[in-house]
């Protein structure tokens, strides 16, 4: 329900922002920017989706492999003590916990690619115990709100990003992203608890203790590392660590006397099936936010909230990263463009190209994780979901610009 009144209220805000332009300015030319950029929008939908194909046929296949060989079972088993407490209604064993934990491990090394079809395979599994199939249970909730969170270890993708871009230290970013996106999970996750009357436990309590203790113990490595070397050493032990798991599984397979061949063509038709069914829920979506950000709301709202932290007295630099903050939520290559102009505007190792860069890491994209996943299984009915994973994506991105002001300002 929440997501269905914001996805009519883009739509809403973008027509009263074009037509108050026409009457006050007389911008007629507004009204093509907004018609054309639903079209691009939405082939551009109908591209990434494209583009997910290969990866999701891929995934798909490896994780079948992984499910016969047991792998997946065994990853259940080994955090049943953690996510038994917060996925209740998931019986122990079930496949469910495996591609949960291979999912969110694949999202904290920054492994987008991988992640998502082990999440989609996770809310396929969570489905199979789903009284309501058109509404979202309280598992995929949680699971949902774990994703848009995003804690993510080494955020690989944005370090690459401003390398590019000629920053002098292109790894700067790289504890504050940390610590504002382990802020962001450790919030959701507790208000979500509280929520869904989850009991916080010693089991529960010692778990998230100890994600802080692996968030401080990797800040503390990476820290004692020479710049030049933060990046190097983070992309590599991501992929060993994902090339490592695809020869568990292939290994897992052989153990077990599957034909390791066939069940993995048998999962990637499962993968290429999904690539299609999310197609409306990606174009949904997308054209929604084109159209408001064509319509000049996005940068009315800026310029207001410029205004007003300025009246108030306070700071005003980081304010340049907003559009990458409000966009981060709705479209991950959107607010990476947002990042990207920011940088190519003040320079990479301006202030507010730092900002923007931490804000862009200190969560990941929800509403397009929200269409994509519940779109994958058919659920109509997103409950509370949205609201609380917009609550970890507004704590991310405070926590950034505290966090940035601490490191860089």
């Amino acid at each position: 329900m929440v997501l269905n009144w914001i996805w009519i209220g883009f739509f809403v805000v973008a027509f009263l922002t074009a037509a108050g332009k026409t009457l006050l300015t007389g911008d007629l030319d507004v009204w093509s920017a907004i018609m054309n950029s639903s079209f691009d929008q939405a082939a551009f939908a109908f591209e990434i989706s494209l583009g997910l194909t290969g990866v999701l046929t891929l995934w798909m296949g490896i994780m079948k492999i992984g499910e016969r060989g047991g792998v997946i079972e065994f990853f259940g088993r080994l955090i049943s003590p953690f996510f038994s407490r917060l996925f209740p209604a998931i019986p122990k064993g079930h496949p469910a916990m495996g591609a949960i934990f291979m999912n969110i491990s694949a999202n904290m090394l920054g492994l987008d690619n991988a992640a998502t079809p082990m999440g989609l395979r996770a809310m396929q599994e969570m489905q199979t115990l789903n009284p309501k199939k058109d509404t979202a249970s309280d598992a995929m909730i949680m699971f949902l709100v774990l994703n848009s969170s995003g804690l993510c270890l080494i955020p690989i993708s944005i370090m690459m990003y401003r390398a590019q871009g000629g920053a002098s230290n292109p790894t700067d970013i790289f504890i504050p992203i940390l610590i504002a996106t382990a802020i962001a999970t450790l919030t959701g996750l507790i208000a979500l608890c509280l929520k869904q009357r989850i009991r916080m436990d010693a089991v529960l309590w010692s778990w998230l203790g100890g994600i802080a203790l692996a968030v401080a113990g990797i800040t503390w490595f990476f820290s004692s590392l020479p710049p030049d070397k933060v990046q190097i050493y983070s992309t590599f032990g991501a992929n060993v660590i994902l090339f490592t798991v695809i020869i568990g599984f292939i290994v897992s397979g052989i153990r077990k006397h599957i034909n390791v061949y066939d069940t993995f063509i048998e999962g990637a038709k499962d993968g290429f099936k999904t690539a299609v069914t999310i197609i409306p829920y990606l174009v949904a979506i997308l054209v929604a936010i084109g159209m408001f950000r064509a319509s000049g709301a996005l940068d009315a709202f800026t310029d207001g909230v410029e205004a007003l932290v300025r009246l108030i007295g306070f700071d005003t630099e980081w304010v340049g990263a907003l559009p990458t903050m409000m966009i981060k939520p709705l479209s991950g290559s959107g607010s990476c463009a947002m990042m990207l102009d920011v940088m190519k505007a003040n320079g990479p190792d301006a202030f507010v190209s730092k900002v923007a860069a931490a804000v862009r890491g200190s969560t990941d994209t929800t509403f397009y994780i929200l269409a994509v996943y519940f779109g994958s299984v058919g659920v109509m009915k997103t409950r509370y979901a949205a609201g609380y994973a917009l609550l970890a994506d507004i704590t991310g991105a405070i926590a950034a610009v505290v966090v940035s002001y601490f490191f860089f300002g």
